[in-house]
């Protein structure tokens, strides 16, 4: 072979090593690039009003989301009705299952409807329970009960099975499973915050409910979940000044009905006169669901958010820091 030949080809070859260098790094930034911009994006639901988040992830290896609905134009937190059930398998996309109950499918309820408030689901002996806050009568303040409904799936074909017996009329259920598989169920409102033990039924209480003890300045919105055998309980307060509301709050205990030790605020106020949050493991990280008025601007016509929520090496919780995907608020009238 000629000298100029082998040159020739050397030079090829180098100049096909540079090219692919430049590609492989263009596609690489790309990526990188797309990963970026892939990111959430609150309020990450924008065709309707959405409040209350319980988020829980299910054996299918999806997040799910239970909501509670505010119907436009605002009214008022009366008129609340629709459970909806939102999923997702990557933090960023998210699929709306639908309507899973609303208030005329509920047997005992009051005839006026509205009033279904803050929600949350349980899995257990191959059934999704589904708890909701809703009253029996007229006089809704005083005949709140915690109904159940029941599912072979995650986000469809919920029938109503009536409600837990012997409870007072408080609001904001909340079920916790712990390792061993007994479930606890938490419930509470206007300053009072109480748990106890749920039979393997899932639908009637085991034995007394206990008010919590420890917590400060407890209004409503009780989540408990556990990490590396501790137990927090989370919660909003009364916080009502200079305009700003709800703050959240959270205690933990070594066992899962307390007594609890205040530990302080993760979440600072929304713009909304309310919040309510959940906290769950997803994919190895950490969030924090709440909510707020980012796209109506109306206390009544809230939005579901989600951030990521970190732990000090203390096991106490960082301050939750709220993003915004949004560049201009344009209110959805759904």
């Amino acid at each position: 072979m000629r000298a100029g030949n082998v040159t020739a080809k050397v030079k090829a070859i180098a100049i096909l090593i540079v090219v692919g260098v430049v590609v492989t790094g263009t596609i690489s930034w790309i990526k990188q690039n797309k990963k970026v911009k892939a990111s959430i994006s609150n309020p990450i639901i924008r065709d309707m009003y959405t409040a209350d988040p319980s988020a829980h992830v299910w054996a299918d290896g999806r997040l799910y989301v239970y909501a509670s609905h505010d119907i436009y134009p605002a009214r008022g937190c009366d008129l609340m009705d629709q459970y909806h059930v939102f999923s997702t398998n990557d933090m960023i996309h998210w699929k709306d299952h639908g309507e899973i109950l609303r208030a005329s499918q509920v047997p005992w309820g009051r005839t006026e409807g509205g009033f279904m408030w803050a929600p949350d689901c349980a899995y257990k002996n191959g059934k999704y329970y589904f708890y909701f806050p809703h009253p029996s009568g007229t006089d809704w303040n005083k005949t709140w009960k915690i109904g159940v409904a029941v599912s072979d799936k995650p986000a469809s074909d919920f029938k109503v099975q009536g409600y837990i017996q012997g409870l007072e009329s408080m609001i904001d259920p909340c079920v916790f499973i712990d390792d061993d598989g007994q479930a606890y169920f938490y419930y509470g409102g206007g300053g009072t915050c109480k748990g106890g033990k749920l039979k393997d039924n899932m639908t009637e209480v085991d034995g007394e409910m206990k008010t919590m003890e420890g917590l400060q300045d407890f209004h409503e919105a009780t989540w408990v979940h556990k990490k590396d055998g501790l137990y927090y309980l989370s919660y909003s307060d009364n916080h009502d000044k200079d305009g700003k509301h709800n703050r959240m709050n959270y205690a933990v205990s070594k066992s899962p009905l307390g007594p609890w030790e205040y530990k302080g605020i993760y979440m600072e106020p929304t713009d909304s006169y309310t919040n309510h949050g959940s906290i769950v493991k997803y994919k190895g990280q950490w969030y924090s669901f709440y909510h707020n008025s980012a796209l109506s601007h109306q206390d009544w016509l809230r939005s579901v958010c989600v951030d990521k929520l970190y732990y000090n090496e203390d096991g106490t919780i960082k301050m939750v820091v709220q993003t915004s995907g949004l560049k201009d608020s344009v209110a959805s009238k759904k």
